[in-house]
């Protein structure tokens, strides 16, 4: 798959300049394919999704109720293992475990080590986050590579966790250093949107009022720092592209390097 520097065309209104990372192409389809598939108002969970049971073997997806979430050592048990590592460069990072660093988001540890489709899983449990729309975020976001960074070098790793967003509040050097820390950020991030703690967000530039257990609308947030603005909806539709196509099973993808 040829790259450009195109990827990040989108503006981060509320976090600052375009993110340009690599020679990734963002394969937008524009707004139609957000329209086609949910209304803005629709772009949630299937009502009451479950994460299968700690200590299964299998997937995971949607958990909805934040009280019932297993923790870390759970979800390294239930990790499906042996998932081939698609991004060798990400190997330093993904061995490298986080620990407790952020006193903000004291369940954010990165204390898994794995391939790097074994610590969106892991995460994706710890959090209730749909495995699959992790997958399709994480390239997004980077093409998996913990080597990306954006945002003129404020953005690093799989899912740019952004250092002037996230200053001196002790995210970094975990984030830049260790994938499943990285990840792990992002998704306690996600889960404080999802839980409706960021009412913040009614006091900005927004598409519609924000209120919680909007999955969809907390992914793009992450992206723009803002509700349902012009590019949290595109962001939406690009991952959801994505996530439609697999496009981490994808030749092109999979032999893509950094």
């Amino acid at each position: 798959m040829q790259m450009t520097a195109r990827l990040r065309s989108l503006t981060r209104r509320a976090r600052g300049a375009t993110r340009s990372i690599g020679r990734r192409h963002l394969a937008l389809a524009s707004v139609a394919i957000f329209v086609t598939q949910c209304a803005p108002q629709q772009c949630a969970p299937e009502p009451a999704p479950v994460a299968p049971a700690p200590g299964a073997s299998g997937y995971f997806g949607w958990n909805g109720n934040t009280a019932s979430l297993p923790d870390e050592a759970q979800c390294a048990a239930a990790v499906r293992r042996g998932q081939p590592e698609i991004r060798p460069d990400n190997k330093p990072y993904n061995d490298t475990p986080g620990w407790a660093s952020a006193p903000q988001w004291p369940r954010v540890t990165g204390n898994f080590t794995g391939s790097t489709d074994e610590i969106i899983q892991w995460a994706a449990c710890k959090w209730g986050f749909d495995e699959n729309t992790l997958r399709a975020q994480a390239a997004k976001e980077s093409y998996w590579s913990m080597l990306s960074v954006g945002d003129n070098g404020e953005s690093f790793g799989i899912m740019q966790v952004r250092s002037t967003t996230f200053r001196n509040n002790g995210v970094f050097p975990n984030a830049q250093n260790s994938t499943a820390f990285n990840i792990d950020l992002y998704l306690a991030t996600w889960r404080d949107c999802y839980d409706g703690k960021d009412t913040w967000l009614n006091d900005v530039e927004r598409g519609r009022q924000y209120g919680a257990g909007d999955a969809w609308g907390c992914i793009g947030k992450w992206f723009s720092g803002r509700w349902y603005t012009q590019p949290s909806t595109e962001y939406i539709a690009a991952v959801q592209d994505y996530l439609n196509r697999r496009i981490w099973t994808d030749g092109g993808f999979i032999g893509w390097r950094p």
